[in-house]
């Protein structure tokens, strides 16, 4: 074997390996659950904040260019959640629902508000090739603005894509 087809050969192997190992992650981000504990429960500005969200979970996931967001249906997501926290609690039957629509990993959430002055974004990272729980996260927010919730947001797709990336 000559220099030049053994140089091809690294070059061709060196390729291969690189895109295997930087392949775009599939991510589900199921629409986050309000779990308000507090004496005024479920207000609209609480259940509009707890929309956003999910939302902006996809866009901070996006940003970085490693994952690909894969969208679930609203009703489908409903019906595999059959009551609150279903699907938080069951792991595997979040990963068969990820597994529908050909994701490798899906995020199932809530926000934990048992206090006016703060609440938390409690999230699962679940694998949905082996059906288990990769990953754990509890971000607290400190206050209810936008910025607040913005922030939060961002910090949990830092951890999720770390937790996927490592």
């Amino acid at each position: 074997m000559n220099r030049l087809t053994a140089t091809l050969i690294i070059i061709i192997i060196t390729l291969f390996s690189s895109s295997a190992v930087n392949a775009v992650q599939r991510i589900a981000v199921l629409n986050f659950e309000l779990n308000d504990i507090t004496s005024l429960p479920n207000t609209q500005q609480e259940q509009l904040r707890t929309a956003s969200i999910g939302p902006l979970l996809e866009q901070a996931l996006s940003q970085d260019g490693n994952c690909e967001i894969i969208q679930i249906n609203a009703a489908d997501q409903m019906v595999a959640n059959s009551s609150f926290g279903y699907l938080f609690r069951f792991n595997d039957l979040a990963a068969k629902l990820g597994a529908q629509v050909g994701a490798d990993w899906i995020v199932v959430g809530q926000h934990s508000k048992p206090s006016f002055l703060f609440s938390y974004l409690m999230a699962h990272l679940i694998n949905v090739k082996t059906q288990t729980l990769a990953a754990n996260f509890a971000i607290e927010l400190k206050g209810n603005h936008e910025k607040v919730t913005k922030r939060g947001v961002r910090v949990l797709a830092t951890k999720i894509d770390a937790s996927i990336n490592r």
